[in-house]
């Protein structure tokens, strides 16, 4: 498949998020137990802030203006301050329309949101990751909420290009709360969201309450 026919075209792929969105807390669902780990919560001074994003105009996802390039397709991520290296998998849509998480397994991996920007394109790239679960334990991103301003994220490409990014802010939010528009909207430069799961753990639901986000903006490239 060549890199002009892997992803639709934004119209396209904004109908699809859209419909992908109608259940936000499926954005990074966790199955847990009673008794599991704590991950890190992020400082109190960036957690459940609301800064001002833009308003989503043209296509939602990309600027009205931004450029049709695109940049090869996402093969790992590494965050160096809270020891993470994994592949990347390729995630969809459900059947349901709902937004794939990658499977659980011994061998916990990140997984890249397809149908969104690639990390280094314009606009914001998602990728998602597990906290923990009941039977394998912490996961990739257990510990995404210990993340601080200016901690970096690497995102090594399949043409051999790493995209450098630097985390921007932390937040979590209830998960019947989700900031669509803070992490799907509008921007004019090539951002990065990391997403797993947080906050307490409601061992009715068998989930967490809340997600935490992870915020950054690409500085630069680099050869792998």
């Amino acid at each position: 498949m060549t890199q002009s026919s892997r992803r639709p075209g934004p119209r396209t792929w904004w109908a699809a998020l859209a419909v992908a969105l109608a259940v936000v807390a499926v954005v990074a669902v966790v199955v847990g137990v009673n008794g599991q780990q704590e991950a890190p919560a992020p400082a109190a001074s960036t957690e459940r802030s609301q800064p001002a994003v833009p308003a989503p105009t043209g296509q939602p996802g990309t600027p009205a203006d931004a450029p049709p390039a695109q940049v090869a397709d996402p093969v790992s991520v590494g965050i160096p301050s809270i020891d993470v290296t994994s592949d990347l998998l390729r995630l969809d849509l459900n059947d349901d329309g709902t937004v794939e998480v990658p499977p659980l397994a011994p061998d916990d991996q990140a997984g890249w949101y397809q149908r969104g920007p690639a990390p280094g394109e314009v606009g914001p790239a998602v990728i998602l990751g597990h906290v923990d679960s009941a039977e394998h334990g912490p996961g990739v991103f257990f510990d995404l909420g210990a993340l601080e301003p200016g901690s970096e994220v690497t995102v090594t490409r399949a043409d051999g290009t790493v995209a450098v990014f630097a985390v921007d802010r932390v937040e979590v939010h209830p998960k019947d709360d989700f900031p669509t528009l803070e992490v799907y909207g509008n921007t004019d430069d090539s951002q990065l969201r990391l997403i797993t799961c947080g906050g307490d753990f409601d061992s009715g639901a068998r989930s967490y309450e809340d997600n935490v986000i992870a915020f950054a903006t690409l500085t630069g490239t680099r050869p792998a």
